[in-house]
């Protein structure tokens, strides 16, 4: 069997009349399969009793064979035709996680999450048999600079305005991923669902999320306060992906990610001192976050860009403004319900970054 370190809730194999038509022995392909989110997709399918995934992996990347007969790995890179062509062939749901998340270029972000996408859908289509294709994206891609404090965040929330001006590369490139699926959706009829999970966490993923705090400055700013941190326990964002690719009402929607019952910044950051380890935090009320994101802002055009405008006013409300957010819509056209509660997630996570901690200690 496949094993990973999420929970995995034992699951019907008998499909609802709400599911696409796809057999347990159609082949499905998961891309970024053997990372953090996609190995728990791989572990989700198969405890649905689907028999025949693909994982399409680089081939520059060492990563752990997947221990399953219903699993057949394929080593491949997405900038090649060729390679999408033959991981293509024949499949029926399509789930993409694969995307660049290092690149700091404009050119390496758009190729690695942009190009690559293209080469999948013009892959899909030739072979004629693709159901869905399920986009992985991000809230990366919101912006709710226009929204009042405490406002409600869903999927009808704008989208970030000229991510590009502000330096944010990956948001740049997830939004001009979702604008081309969108594109084959209309031009070809192709069907398709976008997710948006929020920040992904669980064992395996130890780094706290910048909608907390960030440490860039030698000591952690904690910026959150008491902002909702929009949390999603890995295993609970792989079901409804999952799920996204199954069910025919997610055709052409777009769905936002996020757990119940989340925790406000102060909240997650308390919890973490306490379960995890001690460190030096210093907060910074909204206004005092705000003033230094607009003079960072300033001072990176006054300079002409030799400061990155790695803080902005644009980044401060899609990252530190006070929100709302909902998962409403996964419910109600899905049927998706979190399997982990946010309590029990957050004692997994902290489990797992204690353990990383004595094992350096």
């Amino acid at each position: 069997m496949y094993r990973h370190q999420g929970h995995v809730e034992e699951m019907s194999l008998h499909s609802s009349p709400g599911d696409l038509s796809v057999g347990l022995d159609d082949p499905i392909l998961i891309t970024g399969g053997a990372g953090f989110i996609g190995s728990r997709v791989i572990a989700n399918l198969l405890a649905r009793g689907h028999t025949n995934i693909r994982c399409f992996t680089r081939r520059s990347k060492q990563t752990n064979p997947l221990d399953s007969r219903s699993v057949h790995v394929f080593m491949g890179n997405l900038l090649s035709k060729a390679d999408c062509n033959c991981a293509a062939d024949g499949v029926r749901i399509i789930y993409h996680l694969a995307a660049g998340t290092g690149q700091k270029s404009f050119a390496d972000a758009y190729l690695n999450s942009v190009v690559t996408t293209r080469n999948l859908l013009d892959a899909a289509l030739s072979s004629g048999k693709l159901l869905r294709f399920v986009n992985v994206s991000s809230f990366a891609v919101y912006s709710n600079r226009h929204k009042e404090q405490r406002g409600l965040l869903d999927e009808s929330c704008g989208l970030r305005q000229k991510p590009e001006r502000w330096g944010d590369a990956y948001a740049y490139a997830k939004m001009k991923q979702d604008e081309l699926v969108q594109e084959y959706g209309r031009r070809f009829g192709l069907s398709y669902a976008l997710l948006r999970p929020g920040a992904v966490y669980g064992p395996g993923k130890r780094s706290i999320t910048a909608r907390v705090g960030i440490g860039t400055f030698g000591v952690f700013l904690h910026l959150g306060g008491s902002g909702r941190v929009p949390l999603t326990y890995v295993d609970n964002c792989a079901d409804a992906i999952v799920l996204a690719g199954l069910k025919v009402k997610a055709h052409g929607e777009v769905f936002n990610v996020v757990d119940d019952n989340l925790p406000t910044s102060r909240q997650f950051l308390r919890l973490y001192k306490k379960n995890v380890k001690r460190f030096r935090s210093i907060y910074l009320p909204a206004f005092a976050s705000y003033l230094l994101c607009y003079l960072w802002e300033k001072y990176s055009a006054y300079s002409d860009g030799q400061l990155p405008p790695n803080f902005n006013r644009g980044g401060w409300h899609a990252h530190w403004k006070r929100t709302r957010y909902s998962n409403q819509k996964l419910k109600d056209l899905l049927g998706w319900r979190p399997t982990v509660s946010t309590e029990e997630g957050l004692k997994l996570y902290f489990a797992d970054c204690r353990q990383a901690e004595d094992s350096h200690a």
